[in-house]
C-alpha cells in the first residue's frame, strides 16, 4: 500500500509538519505500507524527496538544495504522482495545511485523503468564526473580536479598547485568527498592549485578522478524537495540561515542544468523572457538527463553575514521538503504528479504498519479537540533561521495536535513583518527573484507568489485533536489581554519573555490555577541561582546543564575597587573551551553564545565580542571550572559561546559503561510528545558532535550529572537509573513544583547522539530532534504526 506524505507548507509551523512527519513514516513505512514524502516549500512548490530528508531538524536544512537535488512537481505531475498511491496522509500545520486549501486541492482532483474536508477546515481553523459558530449552536463560548489588518490605526485601538471595556476585562490574549503551535500568541493586561502585539502580528504578517479573547480562568486541557469503523466519533481521553499562568505565563511554543518541567500533562486528568464525561461527549457532538472526519484536536477549558469551553480545533494534529495523541491513544493500549493504522484502516474504509488485512502480519511479527535479543533502554536521571535523555532514550527505544535484531524494554531512572519498569503508556509522557509521579500513583490509579479505557475501548470498536500494548503498572527497582537482570544495557543518560564513567565503572565490574565507551574514556570525555589538554598537547598541525582559563568554584565564590570578581575578570581575560568570554561548567553537557560574558558585573551575575541553584537562569540576562539557560542539577567544582570565537554568519534562503565572513570560523559536530575495530568518521555538519550560543532547543527539539549535512562546498571545500575528518581521526584515537560518539568544534573554513570545544561518549539520539543526519548522509546511507543497531553490535552484543 502506498501513502503520499504531505509535509512543510508556508506556514510558520512547517518545522513542527517535519516532526509529525518524522512520526509518521518511523510507524507506518514497512509492514506492506511505503511512505512517499512530498514537500510543500514556502512558496507552496510541491518536490517528492528523498525520505532521508524527513530526519532533517528544520526545512531549512534542506531547502536551499531543493531545486538541486530534488524532483519538482508541477501542478500536473502532482496530481499524477498523488494519483499513483492509494490514499494522501497531510501532515501540514497553520496555512495551507489545515484551512482547507490542500484539502480543496485534493477534493478538486478526486484524490483520496485522511481528515477533515476543505469545508470544515475553513469552519473549524478559523478562531474567530469556530467560536462564533459553536456558541450559535447552543455550546459556551466567550466573547471576542477580530481585528482586520485593513481596519486604520485609530479605528483598530477603538474597537480594542471597546471590548475591553465592554466586557471588563483584565487579561486578554491576542493570536492569529488562523494560526497554531501558539505561534504569534500573547498574553496582554491592556488595550494599548494588545493594539501593539496586534499590530506586530500584522507587520510579521502572521495574519490578516487577528482574535482578541478574554484570558480563560480555569484549567486548560486538549483532546484527541477519532472516528471508528463504523464513522463514530470517539473522544479518548482528555490531557489536562498545568502550567503558570502567572506573569503573563501560558501554554506557548516552548511548553508545548519541549520537555520543561514549566508544564505538567495529567493523562487522564484530575477532573471528576462527571467533567470528563461531559468532555468527552461535547467534543464529540462538536466533531460531528462540524462535519470532521478520521482525526482531530481540540484544546478547551473547564472553567471554576464548570462549563466547558472549546477554543481551538485542529483538523491536523501534531504527531511528535510523544504528542498528545500517542499520550492519549497509548493509553487505551494503541502503539503508535497501531494507532496510525487505526486511523488510516478507517478512512480507507470510509473512502472505499482497500486496505490489506494485519492480523496475520501481526502474528509473524510476535514471532520474529520472541527471537529478538532483549536491550534494557535506560533514560532520565537526576541531572539538568534529563529531559535530553529522556527523548534520546524514549526515541531509541522506539525506533528499535522496529528492529528484527533487538527487542527493546523502557526503563527510568528516577530523580531519586530508583529505577522504573514502564508500560508503553507511561513512557509517552513529557518529563522525568511526570513519568515519576505517575509511577508512584500507578496503582492508586489502575482502578479509575482500567474504567475509562474498557469504556473507550468499547466506543472505539476494536477487533482484536487493533491494539497490542500491555497496560501494567510500572515496577519498581534498585539499580543493582536492574543491572542484574539486564542483558544488555542501552544508555540514554547524559551527564553526571550515566556519562561520567561512573556507572560504566559498575557495568565493567559484572560483565554486562552497555553502548558507548567505557568508564576511563567516558570520564575523560565528560571533563572539558581535559579534552582540551590533550589536543593542545598532541602536537597535531591545525589542532588545538578552546580552553583557556579554569577557576575553581571555591575561589569564585571567595572573590564574589570579597566583591573581588573585577580582579578575577581581568585575570581571565589576561589568559583567554580575549575581553569577551564563555563561561561554562568544567563537568556538564547541553549547553548547561553555558553563557557568553562580556564583564565583570555579568561575572559576578553568573556566579550569583550558579551559587543560589536556581534550574535555569531566564532569558535575557546576558549579552546575546535570547532563551533561558538551563544549570548544572550536579556539583559544580571547577568553571571553564574560553575566548569567545565569533563564526560567520550564515543565513539562509530557498536556493542558497548566505555567509557574512567573521573570520572564517564555523561552529561544526562530528559524529564517529565504530566499525570492524575502528572509528569511521562523518562527513561534518554546520550547526547555527540564533544567538551567541547553541541552544538546548537548537540543539535536540526537532523544528528548531539548523544544521547544514553534509557541508555545502561553498562554505567549507572538500580538501578542508577532508583534513578537519583526519584531524578529528587522530584526535579520537587518541583519546580512546569506543563504539560512537560526537564531536563539538570550530573549524576553519579557509585552513581545515580545528578548535576541540568537547566529545560527547553519549550523544543524544533525540528524534532529529544530528547524528542521524550524517548517517543518512553517508553513502550507502544508514537509517536510524540500523545506525542504533550497529551501536549495539559494534559494542558486542
Amino acid at each position: 500500500m502506498k501513502v503520499a506524505l504531505l509535509c512543510g507548507g508556508p506556514s510558520p509551523e512547517r518545522g513542527i509538519s517535519l516532526n509529525s512527519a518524522r512520526t509518521v513514516l518511523d510507524h507506518l513505512d514497512g509492514d506492506g505500507t511505503e511512505i512517499v514524502p512530498v514537500y510543500f516549500n514556502s512558496k507552496k512548490e510541491a518536490y517528492l524527496i528523498s525520505k532521508a530528508w524527513i530526519y532533517s531538524n528544520t526545512p531549512m536544512d534542506f531547502d536551499f538544495k531543493l531545486k538541486k537535488s530534488s524532483l519538482l512537481l508541477t501542478k500536473k505531475r502532482l496530481i499524477k504522482e498523488l494519483k499513483k498511491v492509494n490514499i494522501v496522509f497531510p501532515v501540514m500545520h497553520g496555512r495551507f495545511g489545515e484551512d482547507g486549501e490542500i484539502q480543496s486541492f485534493l477534493e478538486t482532483n478526486k484524490i483520496p485523503f485522511v481528515g477533515a474536508s476543505s469545508t470544515t477546515c475553513r469552519l473549524a481553523f478559523d478562531k474567530f468564526y469556530a467560536n462564533e459558530y459553536i456558541r450559535q449552536n447552543g455550546f459556551f463560548a466567550p466573547t471576542s473580536i477580530d481585528v482586520s489588518k485593513s481596519l486604520s490605526s485609530q479605528k483598530r485601538f477603538k474597537k480594542i479598547s471597546d471590548f475591553f471595556k465592554e466586557s471588563n476585562i483584565k487579561r486578554a490574549i491576542v493570536k492569529p485568527a488562523k494560526g497554531g503551535s501558539s505561534i504569534g500568541v500573547f498574553s496582554v493586561e491592556t488595550p494599548e498592549e494588545a493594539d501593539e502585539k496586534v499590530k506586530y502580528l500584522f507587520l510579521e504578517d502572521l495574519d490578516e485578522r487577528v482574535v482578541v479573547e478574554s484570558f480563560a480562568e480555569g484549567k486548560e486541557f486538549t483532546a484527541i478524537l477519532v472516528e471508528n469503523r463504523f464513522a463514530t466519533p470517539v473522544c479518548i481521553l482528555p490531557t489536562e495540561i498545568e502550567t503558570d499562568y502567572e506573569n503573563n505565563g501560558f501554554f506557548d511554543f516552548r511548553k508545548k515542544y519541549l520537555p520543561t518541567r514549566q508544564v505538567t500533562h495529567h493523562c487522564p486528568p484530575r477532573f471528576s468523572d462527571e467533567v470528563m464525561e461531559d468532555i468527552q461527549i461535547q467534543a464529540e457532538q462538536l466533531f460531528s457538527l462540524f462535519g470532521f472526519n478520521d482525526i482531530a484536536r481540540f484544546d478547551g477549558w473547564v472553567f471554576p463553575n464548570g462549563r466547558i469551553w472549546f477554543s481551538d480545533f485542529n483538523p491536523v494534529s501534531g504527531m511528535e514521538q510523544n504528542s498528545f495523541l500517542f499520550q492519549q491513544s497509548s493509553r487505551v493500549g494503541f502503539s503508535h503504528r497501531d494507532f496510525l493504522r487505526f486511523v488510516l484502516r478507517n478512512s480507507c474504509r470510509r473512502q472505499g479504498v482497500g486496505f490489506s488485512d494485519i492480523e496475520n502480519r501481526i502474528d509473524k511479527k510476535l514471532k520474529k519479537k520472541n527471537k529478538r535479543k532483549r536491550v534494557n533502554v535506560m533514560f532520565g536521571g537526576k541531572t539538568s540533561e534529563r529531559q535530553v535523555s529522556l527523548m534520546s532514550g524514549t526515541n531509541a527505544w522506539l525506533k528499535l521495536r522496529n528492529s528484527k535484531i533487538y527487542d527493546p524494554f523502557p526503563y527510568l531512572l528516577d530523580t531519586e535513583g530508583n529505577i522504573w519498569r514502564l508500560s508503553y503508556a507511561y513512557t509517552l509522557n513529557h518529563t522525568v518527573e511526570e513519568i515519576a509521579l505517575n509511577c508512584k500513583n500507578a496503582k492508586k490509579d489502575q482502578k479509575r484507568l482500567l474504567c475509562f479505557q474498557e469504556k473507550v475501548s468499547k466506543r472505539l470498536a476494536l477487533r482484536e489485533g487493533e491494539t497490542s500494548e500491555e497496560m501494567f503498572v510500572p515496577e519498581k527497582m534498585s539499580k543493582k536489581q536492574f543491572l542484574e537482570r539486564s542483558p544488555y544495557v542501552f544508555l540514554g543518560l547524559h551527564g553526571g554519573d550515566g556519562e561520567d564513567g561512573t556507572l560504566q565503572k559498575e557495568m565493567e565490574k559484572i560483565g554486562l555490555k552497555f553502548n558507548g565507551s567505557g568508564s576511563k574514556v567516558s570520564k575523560i570525555c565528560m571533563d572539558k577541561w581535559k579534552t582540551g589538554e590533550i589536543a593542545n598537547s598532541m602536537g597535531v598541525d591545525g589542532l588545538d582546543s578552546t580552553i583557556g582559563s579554569l577557576l575553581s568554584l571555591k575561589e569564585a565564590y571567595r572573590a564574589l564575597d570579597k566583591r573581588e570578581t573585577a580582579k578575577i575578570w581581568r585575570d581571565i581575560c589576561k589568559k583567554t587573551k580575549a575581553e569577551t568570554i564563555i563561561v561554562k561548567p568544567r563537568s556538564d553537557g547541553c549547553s548547561s551553564g553555558i553563557v557568553k560574558l562580556i564583564s565583570h558585573t555579568e561575572l559576578k551575575k553568573y556566579l550569583e545565580y550558579l551559587r543560589t541553584g536556581v534550574e535555569f537562569m531566564p532569558a535575557g540576562e546576558f549579552s546575546e542571550q535570547n532563551d533561558i539557560v538551563h544549570m548544572p542539577r550536579g556539583k559544580v567544582t571547577d568553571l571553564v572559561f574560553e575566548k569567545f570565537i565569533e563564526t560567520d554568519l550564515i543565513s539562509m534562503e530557498e536556493d542558497r546559503v548566505n555567509v557574512v565572513e567573521k573570520g572564517g570560523w564555523l561552529e561544526t559536530t562530528v559524529g564517529v561510528l565504530g566499525e570492524r575495530g575502528r572509528l569511521r568518521v562523518f562527513n561534518p555538519s554546520i550547526t547555527v545558532a540564533e544567538g551567541a550560543i547553541l541552544t538546548v532547543e537548537e540543539k535536540f527539539q526537532g523544528g528548531t535550529g539548523i544544521n547544514l549535512t553534509p557541508l555545502p562546498e561553498s562554505l567549507v571545500n572538500v580538501v578542508c572537509v577532508k583534513k578537519i575528518k583526519k584531524i578529528i581521526k587522530c584526535f579520537i584515537e587518541k583519546v580512546g573513544l569506543e563504539d560512537y560518539g560526537r564531536i563539538d568544534a570550530f573549524i576553519s573554513s579557509k585552513t581545515g583547522d580545528v578548535k576541540i570545544i568537547e566529545i560527547n561518549s553519549l550523544p543524544a539520539l533525540t528524534p532529529s539530532t544530528v547524528l542521524y543526519h550524517q548517517a543518512l548522509a553517508e553513502d550507502p546511507p544508514i537509517y536510524p534504526t540500523e545506525l542504533l543497531e550497529r551501536i549495539i553490535k559494534y559494542g558486542g552484543y
